[in-house]
């Protein structure tokens, strides 16, 4: 039973320290997967902000695009423009030079109207070249503002590409160290059951051996009882006997005294 009990008691010890390394092994698995899954997560997480500034930068590129092209178109009208303007000027100054050397009249009226038109479209040239020039300053400024939208966005592109590798490593080194502790519970968690097992088995055994022990205690007060009912029985008639020889020799004893003292009187 000894043996038994301290069976017991050392498979109770190693079951705890059995569920103790396994519980330990759990809680290990359960970080670095943790950690795999964040990891895993973070680096979704990048792609899709990759992606979407990706689609970002090209929207923004398209319209840098588009606001190039009209800039470069309304550089073109500016120049038309300009050039337009030029020849103008130069039909004003040889219009003026007819005008002071006409030689009659009609011709001079003549010369004079057409500097008239003329006058009225240089004007009309230099009003559309300003416009067009606003429009160009500000398209010019959406395509400084759009570059330095496209310049951010690129920014953190490459930004965000940079701490991938780093994302992946620790999703690989996670993933490992995941998969050994896995590895390292499972084994545990074997070693776990078959302690249990033979801890159910001598447990069994021991709560065996004990209900049989108390079958066999329930058995022997019954003889004890008998035995003790007889051997009272035994000492009274021990004891009334002993008396009754004291008792004889004390009336024995007397007599023999008596005798001698008369042996000793008839002497005298």
């Amino acid at each position: 039973m000894t043996s038994l009990e301290k069976l017991v008691i050392q498979l109770r010890q190693k079951k705890q320290e059995a569920t103790k390394l396994r519980k330990k092994a759990e809680d290990q698995a359960k970080e670095f997967r943790s950690v795999e899954k964040r990891s895993s997560s973070g680096l979704q997480s990048i792609d899709k902000k990759i992606e979407s500034e990706k689609e970002e930068s090209a929207d923004v590129s398209t319209v840098l695009t588009r606001k190039n092209s009209q800039l470069e178109s309304i550089g073109r009208l500016i120049a038309a423009a300009e050039e337009r303007l030029g020849k103008e000027k130069d039909a004003i100054e040889q219009t003026e030079q007819e005008i002071e050397f006409a030689e009659n009249p009609l011709e001079k009226q003549n010369a004079e109207a057409r500097l008239h038109s003329l006058n009225d479209h240089v004007n009309e040239l230099i009003e559309e070249i300003k416009n067009r020039q606003k429009t160009a300053k500000k398209i010019s400024g959406d395509v400084t503002n759009f570059s330095d939208i496209q310049s951010k966005i690129v920014s953190k592109i490459q930004k965000q590409t940079k701490s991938k590798p780093s994302l992946r490593e620790t999703k690989t080194a996670s993933h490992k160290s995941a998969q050994k502790f896995l590895k390292e519970l499972e084994r545990r968690t074997k070693a776990e059951e078959s302690i249990q097992k033979s801890l159910d088995k001598a447990y069994s055994k021991l709560k065996e051996f004990l209900a049989k022990k108390k079958t066999a205690s329930k058995k022997r007060p019954a003889k004890k009882k008998t035995a003790s009912k007889k051997r009272p029985a035994k000492k009274k008639t021990a004891s009334k006997k002993r008396p009754a020889k004291k008792k004889t020799a004390s009336k024995k004893r007397p007599a023999k005294k008596k005798t001698a003292s008369k042996k000793k009187s008839r002497r005298r």
